[in-house]
Parts: C-alpha cells; sequence; structure tokens
C-alpha cells in the first residue's frame, strides 16, 4: 500500500514540476535539438547573438507584461516602438548628413530625444489607461484604436518636408553606439551595451513588480479586480500607471532598435506587439490575469530568439519556424489553463 503511494506522490511530483517548468524545459530541449543538428551552435558567439537579439524585445514584452498581469492587453505596443524609434533618429542625425529630416538642428544631447520619445509613448499610454479605467473601454478595443492612431501620428510626422516619406538614416555616433557598441575588447568576449541595458531595465521591472506596493497592486487587480478595490487599491490610478510604464518601455525599445539597425521608417516595430504578447504567454504571464514573473518573460523571450537564430542557424524553412511558434504559443495557453482549473 505504501510503495503505490509513494509511486503516485512520485508520478505527482513529477507532474507537477513538468507543468510548472514546462516552458524552461521546452526552451532546454531546443538548445539540446539544436546543438546535436549543429554542434556548432554551443559557442560565445551566438550566444552574444540571442542576447543581443533578444535585447529590445525583452524591453517591449516587460511594457505589456503589466498589462497582462492586470488581465489587459496592448495591442498598441509596436506602433509606439515605431513611433519612438521615428522621434529618437529624426533628432539624432549626424551634423554632416546630407538629408537630415531638421536640416538646421543644433546636435542635441543624446538623453533629449531620448525623453522626447520617452513622453510622447507615455502619452499614448495615457490616453491607453484613462480609456480602459476610467471609460471602461475593453483593453482589446481601447489599444487597438490606438494602435492604428499612433501609426497615423507616426506616418504624418515621417512624411514630411524636405524629403518626404524616406528612411531616417544617418544617426550620429552616440546613438548608434548605444545598439551597436560594446564593454570588453571586442569580438565574441565583448558585452554589447543594449544587453546591459535590457538587464538593467530588467532588474529595474522585478523589482517594481516584487519590491513595491505598486507591484503588489497590479497583481491584485490582475487576481481581482472588485476585491482589490474593495480592499483600498486605486484600481483607477494603478491602471493608468501600468499603461503609461508600458509606453514609456516601448520607447525605450523602439529607441535601442532604431540605433541598432542604423535608422527608422514609419513601419517600424509592425507586429511587435504580437510577439511581446506571445513571449510574455509562453514565459507564464496568465491570460487571465494576476500571475506572471520576470524571470518567466525573459525565458519566453529567448525560445522565440532561440527558435528565431537557432532553426536559421540548421536551415530550418522560415515557414516551419512559424509553425513551431504557433505550436509553442498554443501549447502554452494550454498549460496556463490547465493551471488556472487546477487552482480553482
Amino acid at each position: 500500500m505504501s510503495t503505490d503511494l509513494s509511486k503516485k506522490l512520485s508520478r505527482d511530483t513529477v507532474k507537477n514540476f513538468c507543468l510548472n517548468n514546462a516552458i524552461s524545459l521546452v526552451l532546454v530541449a531546443l538548445i539540446i535539438f539544436i546543438a546535436i543538428r549543429e554542434p556548432g551552435f554551443i559557442s560565445v558567439r551566438n550566444l552574444r547573438n540571442i542576447l543581443t537579439m533578444s535585447a529590445t524585445r525583452l524591453i517591449i514584452a516587460l511594457g505589456v507584461t503589466g498589462c497582462l498581469i492586470t488581465a489587459g492587453t496592448d495591442l498598441s505596443a509596436g506602433r509606439n516602438v515605431g513611433l519612438a524609434a521615428v522621434i529618437s533618429s529624426s533628432l539624432l542625425q549626424a551634423p554632416d548628413y546630407p538629408r537630415r529630416m531638421y536640416e538646421n538642428l543644433p546636435s542635441l544631447p543624446l538623453i533629449v530625444p531620448l525623453l522626447v520619445a520617452v513622453v510622447v509613448c507615455g502619452l499614448v499610454g495615457l490616453v491607453n489607461g484613462i480609456v480602459v479605467a476610467k471609460l471602461k473601454v475593453p483593453p482589446f478595443i481601447a489599444t487597438l484604436g490606438t494602435m492604428v492612431a499612433a501609426y497615423g501620428i507616426c506616418s504624418i510626422y515621417f512624411d514630411r518636408p524636405p524629403y518626404g516619406a524616406q528612411p531616417i538614416g544617418g544617426l550620429n555616433k552616440a546613438f548608434s553606439a548605444l545598439g551597436t557598441g560594446y564593454v570588453g575588447f571586442g569580438g565574441n568576449y565583448s558585452i554589447p551595451y543594449i544587453v546591459l541595458i535590457a538587464a538593467a531595465f530588467t532588474l529595474v521591472m522585478w523589482i517594481l513588480y516584487n519590491k513595491t506596493r505598486l507591484g503588489k497592486n497590479i497583481y491584485a487587480i490582475g487576481g481581482n479586480m472588485e476585491a482589490a478595490r474593495v480592499s483600498g487599491v486605486n484600481v483607477t490610478k494603478t491602471l493608468i500607471i501600468v499603461y503609461i510604464i508600458a509606453g514609456c518601455m516601448y520607447a525605450i525599445g523602439g529607441s535601442l532598435e532604431a540605433a541598432r539597425t542604423g535608422g527608422a521608417t514609419n513601419n517600424y516595430g509592425n507586429g511587435y506587439e504580437l510577439d511581446a504578447i506571445a513571449a510574455c504567454v509562453v514565459g507564464g504571464v496568465s491570460v487571465y490575469g494576476g500571475i506572471g514573473t520576470v524571470p518567466g518573460v525573459v525565458v519566453g523571450v529567448l525560445i522565440f530568439s532561440v527558435i528565431n537564430y537557432g532553426l536559421t542557424f540548421i536551415n530550418v524553412n522560415p515557414y516551419w519556424q512559424q509553425i513551431i511558434k504557433g505550436v509553442i504559443i498554443v501549447a502554452a495557453v494550454a498549460i496556463d489553463i490547465k493551471k488556472y482549473l487546477v487552482r480553482r
């Protein structure tokens, strides 16, 4: 009898472990699979490339995380990324570049255009928060509207004299260095600035969610909004702050993406919101709200980076890569639903 009980407990332990760590196990399995197919994949150079590819996506995903934890979403993320990229790039072109958007604009300190981008995207986040929290519009609809509006604003700004809708390039060296510079001696053993910046913001967001009253309120709202309101949480204020923070994170991610790629167009960021939401869900942020961790989001972003980089590395057809992504997303949601039913 005791033996049967021990076996049952052992099976339950293994089952719970796999259920609670499914996404991390998927990441490990992907790496092992790719390494078996191509042993050269396990290298410092490829790790550096994956981390660089993940950096801006992680910052954007961390912005979406708060919205999802409060049982909302933010479809405007990608267009905010594009808006920030265009604004920061247009204000940080090199003085000797012949096709500057602002021909007579003096060289600005790096922080000024970045703050302008953060303020603009923060205002879009403020609008999202007000519409969701005060007007009670479902987050999906509210952010769908601002997504369209943000793209229109970005396109109007982008398509201006004297050169019209031409890609913005010729960025000054200090700005480009944010996306392409590194700490170290160069080569594979250097650490890109963009990775360090992403790590710093990851730490800040971890502290916000785990060590502050605001973070506790965010989880409380996602767990049960009415119960949070009754217990004294200012739900309206908290939701507005969540969407403002999200907008600011998109601005940072968009500006860094422009610095990394050396320019911007009004189509920058298109579809980034879907990647960010998918990474969060795969990383364990519950579709029902109230659950999600920063380390989980990091793992979710890394999974998609490994898929994009690793499967390309072993020459897997890009269409198959999309199928694999879709399967992982659906599996992650299915696991989340199973956890939710178990909790009930």
